[in-house]
C-alpha cells in the first residue's frame, strides 16, 4: 500500500515537474519573442525626439525664422483628485476658459481617457508658476515653438506653421520637407508607474535644412514701411512691392499690405486678407504699364521705331460698340516715344493695331504673362490672359492698353527685368541657398532682340522727365531712371462696366538706366480720385524704395547732383491716361500729380535755366557742336539725323542733366 502511494506521488511529481518543463519550453522557446515583446511594451516605452525646424535666414544671414524650446502641459483626468478645482487652477494660471476646460476634463475622465492636452507651447512663465504649485498630476512635455524674432518683417514670404510645426504658408508650406529634418527615438525604461529608471538612444533626430532667402531684411523693412504708409495715406485697399535684380532673378524684397504677424495664430489675425501675398496672389488688371509690352512688340515685328508719328485722333477714338478717350485734349499726331511718355490710350491702340491681335498675343505670352512664374511660395496666381480664339472683336485694343488681361507684381517685376538686362527672361526665385548649397538660377531666354530692349529704355526715360506721366516723382537723384506708370479703372463685376473714382495705381521702373541693377515694381489697389493714378499714388514708393536699393547695394551714381536752385509751385499738366474703355466726356482733360498733401500740385524745381534746344532733323556733328558752344551735356545714341530726344524741345533743363538724343538713318 505504501509502495502504491509512493508510485502515484512519483507519477504527480513527474507530471508536475514535466508540465512546468513543458510550460517553460513554452516561455522560453516557442513563445519567447511574443512574451518578449509583451514585457518590452509594459516596461519600455518609446518617447519620439522632435527634430528642430530649420531656420530661415535672409542673405545676410540675419534670422528670419527659427525653432526655440517650448513646454506643452498635460494631465490624465483619471488621477486628478477634484476636477472642478483642477479646472479653476489651470483655467486662471494659463488663461483658459475654466468652465471649457472642466467639460474637455469631466468627458475624458467620463469616457476613461487618461491623457488630455490643457495647453500647448505655454510660455515660459506659464511654466514656473505651474511648477511652483508642486501639484504631482501637472505633467509637462517638452516641444518645440516656431519664433519669427522679426514680427511682421517678411510675413507673407515666410509663411507661418501650425501647432505641430508644420507649414501651412510661405515659405515654410513650400519647403516644409526640407525644414522639418528627422525625428529621432528614445526606448524608456519604466517602472509600475510608469515612472523612467532608464534611457536608451534608439535614432539620433537630424536638424532640418536651415533656407537661407534672397531677400534682404534692411530692404524689406524699408519697402514694407513706405508700402505701408502709403496706403494708408492714400486709403487704398492693398498693395505690394517687388525689388528684384534683373539679371538673375533674385527677389530683393516682396512686400505685401496689410499684414500679418506669424507669431500669432490665424485666429487672432482680424481678416484672412491680411494673410494674403498680394503681390503673387491677387491679379489685377494693369492698365498703362501694360504699354510696355505693346511697344517692345511694335520695335519686334514692325517698322515703327520711338520717332514714328502715330495719330491719337485728337484723343477720341470710336471702335466697334465702344469710345476710348484720351485725357489729354487734343494730341495729334505724335512720335512713338510720346505715347509712352504721356501714356495715350489712342496712341498704344494704334501701334497694338499695327502689331496685330496674333504677335501682340504672342509676345505677352513671351513676357510671361497668363502663366505663373514658378517662384518658391504656394497659392500663385497665373493671373489671365484669355486664348486667342476667344479674344473679341476689340480685345486687340483693350489688351494694347492692359485690360481683358490680369497680372500679378511679380509677373510685371519679371517682365519688367526683360528690358532692364537686354531682353531675357529670367525665372524670379527667393531662395539663395540650402543648408550650405548655393542654388543656382534658372538659365534666362531671350524673347526680345538686344536692340529692342535699349530702345525700350530709352523711351521709359522719356516716362520720368518733364511732360512724362512719372514726372518728378520718379525720378532719383544721382541716377538715370527708366519706367511706366499706370492707372487702371477698376472693372465691376456688378455694373459690368468700369469705375470712374476707383484705381489701380502702379509704376515699373528701374536704374540705372545704361546698367540697370534692380527693379522695382509698385502696386496700389483700390485708390481714389486723381490721387491714386500711378505717378502720383505708386511713384513716391518706387522712388523711396529704389533709392534705398542702390545706395544699400552700392550701385555708383551715373548723373551729378543737381545744385540747389530756386523753386516754383507750378501746375504740372501732363498726366497720365486713365487705362479704361469708356471714360466720361466729362472727365476734366488737365489732371495734377499729386506731390503736396495740401495743395495736391507738383513741386516742380524750373529756376531761371536754359531751355532745351530742338536737335530733330540735325546731324550728330551739328548737335554736338550746337551742345558744346551752349555748354550743354548730350549723351547720343545711334547715327544717322537726329530723330528723338528727352527732354523734349523746349523744356526747362535743370542743372547737371543730360539731354538724350537718338540718331537713325
Amino acid at each position: 500500500m505504501a509502495e502504491r502511494r509512493l508510485t502515484i506521488l512519483a507519477a504527480v511529481i513527474l507530471l508536475w515537474g514535466g508540465a512546468i518543463f513543458g510550460k517553460l519550453i513554452s516561455l522560453q522557446v516557442v513563445h519567447h519573442q511574443a512574451y518578449s515583446r509583451l514585457a518590452r511594451s509594459r516596461q519600455e516605452m518609446l518617447v519620439e525626439i522632435p527634430a528642430p525646424r530649420g531656420s530661415i535666414f535672409d542673405r545676410n544671414g540675419e534670422p528670419l525664422a527659427m525653432s526655440v524650446p517650448a513646454e506643452s502641459v498635460h494631465v490624465n483626468p483619471l488621477k486628478v483628485p477634484d476636477l472642478g478645482l483642477a479646472s479653476e487652477i489651470l483655467g486662471l494660471v494659463l488663461h483658459l476658459d475654466r468652465a471649457e476646460l472642466y467639460g474637455k476634463m469631466r468627458a475624458a475622465y467620463e469616457n476613461h481617457r487618461g491623457f488630455l492636452w490643457v495647453k500647448r507651447l505655454i510660455s515660459t512663465e506659464e511654466a514656473q508658476s505651474l511648477r511652483n504649485l508642486g501639484l504631482d498630476w501637472i505633467e509637462f512635455e517638452s516641444e518645440s515653438q516656431r519664433h519669427y524674432p522679426k514680427g511682421r518683417l517678411a510675413a507673407h514670404v515666410l509663411g507661418s506653421v501650425d501647432f505641430a510645426e508644420k507649414g501651412n504658408a510661405g515659405i515654410e508650406k513650400a519647403l516644409d520637407k526640407d525644414l522639418r529634418g528627422q525625428p529621432g527615438q528614445v526606448r524608456l525604461l519604466t517602472d509600475v508607474k510608469r515612472r523612467g529608471i532608464d534611457s536608451q538612444l534608439d535614432t539620433e533626430a537630424h536638424v532640418g535644412t536651415p533656407i537661407t532667402l534672397t531677400i534682404d531684411e534692411r530692404l524689406q523693412f524699408d519697402a514694407e514701411s513706405v508700402l505701408a504708409a502709403q496706403v494708408d495715406k492714400l486709403h487704398a485697399r492693398s498693395g505690394s512691392v517687388v525689388v528684384m535684380n534683373p539679371s538673375n532673378g533674385e527677389i530683393l524684397a516682396m512686400a505685401s499690405y496689410p499684414a500679418y504677424d506669424p507669431n500669432q495664430p490665424p485666429a487672432a489675425q482680424q481678416s484672412t486678407e491680411n494673410r494674403q501675398n498680394h503681390a503673387i496672389s491677387v491679379p489685377f488688371e494693369p492698365g498703362s504699364v501694360f504699354k510696355v509690352m505693346t511697344l517692345s512688340a511694335a520695335l519686334e515685328t514692325t517698322d515703327l521705331r520711338p520717332d514714328s508719328l502715330i495719330n491719337c485722333h485728337g484723343g477720341v477714338l470710336k471702335l466697334p460698340g465702344r469710345v476710348i478717350h484720351d485725357s489729354h485734349a487734343g494730341l495729334g499726331i505724335i512720335p512713338m516715344a510720346t505715347v509712352l511718355a504721356k501714356s495715350s490710350n489712342i496712341g498704344a491702340i494704334e501701334v497694338g493695331m499695327r502689331v496685330g491681335q496674333a504677335n501682340l498675343y504672342d509676345y505677352v505670352r513671351k513676357f510671361g504673362f497668363g502663366q505663373k512664374t514658378g517662384i518658391e511660395l504656394p497659392a500663385e496666381s497665373g493671373g489671365r490672359l484669355r486664348k486667342l480664339g476667344r479674344w473679341g472683336k476689340t480685345s486687340w485694343a483693350s489688351v494694347s492698353i492692359g485690360q481683358e488681361v490680369s497680372v500679378t507684381t511679380v509677373q510685371l517685376a519679371r517682365a519688367a527685368a526683360v528690358i532692364a538686362n537686354g531682353g531675357l527672361l529670367v525665372k524670379p526665385h527667393l531662395i539663395l541657398k540650402k543648408g550650405n548649397q548655393i542654388l543656382k538660377p534658372e538659365p534666362p531666354v531671350r524673347i526680345i532682340r538686344p536692340e529692342t530692349a535699349i530702345t525700350m529704355r530709352q523711351m521709359m526715360e522719356g516716362v520720368v522727365m518733364p511732360g512724362g506721366t512719372g514726372y518728378p516723382n520718379a525720378r532719383l537723384q544721382g541716377y538715370s531712371v527708366g519706367g511706366k506708370t499706370g492707372s487702371a479703372q477698376i472693372f465691376d463685376m456688378m455694373t459690368r462696366r468700369y469705375s470712374h473714382n476707383t484705381y489701380n495705381g502702379s509704376f515699373l521702373g528701374f536704374a540705372p538706366l545704361t546698367n540697370p541693377a534692380i527693379v522695382v515694381v509698385v502696386t496700389l489697389n483700390g485708390t481714389h480720385g486723381t490721387a491714386g493714378f500711378g505717378g502720383a499714388a505708386a511713384a513716391p514708393v518706387f522712388h523711396a524704395v529704389a533709392t534705398e536699393a542702390l545706395r544699400m547695394f552700392d550701385v555708383p551714381r551715373d548723373l551729378p547732383d543737381p545744385p540747389a536752385a530756386p523753386t516754383l509751385i507750378a501746375r504740372n499738366e501732363e498726366t497720365e491716361d486713365l487705362s479704361a474703355g469708356d471714360v466720361d466726356t466729362d472727365e476734366p482733360n488737365v489732371l495734377e500729380d499729386v506731390d503736396d498733401e495740401e495743395n495736391n500740385k507738383a513741386v516742380v524745381a524750373v529756376g531761371d535755366g536754359p531751355r532745351v534746344p530742338n536737335f530733330q532733323g540735325k546731324t550728330m556733328r551739328a548737335v554736338l557742336a550746337e551742345a558744346a558752344a551752349a555748354g550743354l551735356n548730350v549723351l547720343p545714341d545711334g547715327s544717322g539725323i537726329a530723330r528723338v530726344q528727352n527732354p523734349l524741345p523746349g523744356a526747362p533743363l535743370h542743372p547737371g542733366e543730360r539731354i538724350r538724343v537718338q540718331f537713325l538713318r
